[in-house]
């Protein structure tokens, strides 16, 4: 038997190359070998506010993009993370077995919220060394000076504790709970390969370890999975920042190239892309922003670095981002011709048998999960 592998994208932003190149690609590879369960979470979608009106849209537009790079509903199971009930029961039982410090450590918490556990701690760390510091070892100091001084610096404490209790009592509930629904997405299906981004490993911990706490407490109930790190095109990086991922939601429309992007959209894209000194093209750790653009043009052409490095040996950034763009826009041509003739009946319909299947799975499992448990059947 094939072994199961689980995967999920929330419909929010426009899916771009980096989306592509670093998932949905290797996906279409991976349905071929694994029996595959890819999912729309639209209920991570909610952690922060969503228009329903433009949450619906994006969910069906989501979907139509899977089909058209390739994902086939006849070889993997294709369904909205909302309309399987399970998902969110086995995230509150598992609630009850996550605890706080598993998800105050999580780095998207951290960066969305500026709840960083460890900075706050080395801040207090240094006003008590401060304190401590200044009073100590000076003749004539008095229990009223140091009181005065203890109240000067401790001032600094307060003001910690207090930003700490402001960014917390802001951040919402969903998202600094949704790794456990995120494991319970995983759990749920006895997922034993689950192709992720470096980024993303820190999640896959948090459910291989409430998969062993939960069957260390109630007896072997799920399958703890693995991650499977994804390579080919992980990391594509901003068009106009190398040092970081290409992104949804980046504030430069010059960030990423969407997948919907039109022929002169892309080419304006490509032009303007940061390049590094020099002009000569290789792929070097030291030219990072040309490396990124050689990666897209190696995944999307088929040729390799030394391909592109022999190409361009006489040439300049100018004809090498030329060319570029058209091989950008010769790949999303039929891309978007396939997207364009997917319609939403044809969308609603997968969804529907997808989600029938994959109910299927989660309800045996949540009957052992229930019994295990203790809950009364």
């Amino acid at each position: 038997m094939k072994k199961r592998l689980f995967s999920a994208v929330q419909p929010s932003g426009n899916l771009h190359l980096g989306n592509y190149l670093g998932a949905i690609k290797q996906w279409v590879t991976l349905q071929e070998d694994y029996e595959a369960i890819f999912c729309v979470v639209d209920l991570h979608a909610i952690t922060v506010p969503q228009d329903p009106a433009t949450l619906r849209k994006k969910t069906l537009e989501i979907v139509k993009m899977y089909l058209a790079a390739g994902i086939n509903p006849e070889k993997c199971t294709l369904f909205v993370q909302s309309q399987v009930e399970e998902h969110t029961e086995l995230a509150w039982v598992l609630n009850t077995i996550s605890k706080n410090g598993d998800l105050t450590k999580m780095t998207q918490f951290k960066d969305k919220s500026g709840m960083d556990f460890e900075r706050i701690e080395a801040e207090l760390k240094a006003a008590l060394v401060d304190i401590a510091y200044e009073s100590s070892g000076v003749p004539g100091r008095t229990k009223d000076d140091f009181r005065i001084l203890v109240m000067k610096s401790g001032k600094n404490i307060i003001d910690i504790f207090q930003t700490m209790k402001e960014d917390f009592n802001s951040v919402g509930t969903g998202l600094f709970d949704y790794p456990v629904l995120m494991a319970a997405d995983i759990l749920l299906y006895d997922t034993t390969v689950v192709p992720v981004g470096k980024d993303q490993m820190q999640h896959i911990e948090l459910a291989r370890t409430l998969a062993r706490r939960f069957n260390e407490r109630f007896g072997e109930t799920f399958v703890v999975p693995e991650g499977k790190l994804s390579t080919e095109g992980a990391l594509i990086m901003g068009l106009d920042d190398p040092s970081k991922k290409m992104s949804k939601s980046a504030e430069s429309v010059y960030n990423s190239i969407a997948l919907t992007d039109d022929a002169e959209t892309v080419r304006k894209k490509i032009k303007k892309a940061v390049t590094d000194s020099g002009s000569e093209i290789v792929y070097s750790d030291e030219k990072p922003a040309l490396q990124n653009l050689i990666n897209i043009y190696t995944l999307l052409s088929g040729k390799t670095k030394e391909d592109v490095q022999t190409m361009y040996q006489d040439k300049g950034y100018g004809d090498f981002k030329n060319d570029l763009a058209e091989v950008v826009v010769n790949f999303l041509a039929p891309f978007q011709e396939r997207l364009k003739n997917i319609s939403d009946e044809e969308v609603l319909e997968i969804l529907k048998a997808g989600a029938d299947k994959a109910k299927r799975i989660a309800e045996q499992k949540m009957l052992a999960v229930r019994k295990n448990v203790g809950f009364l059947s």
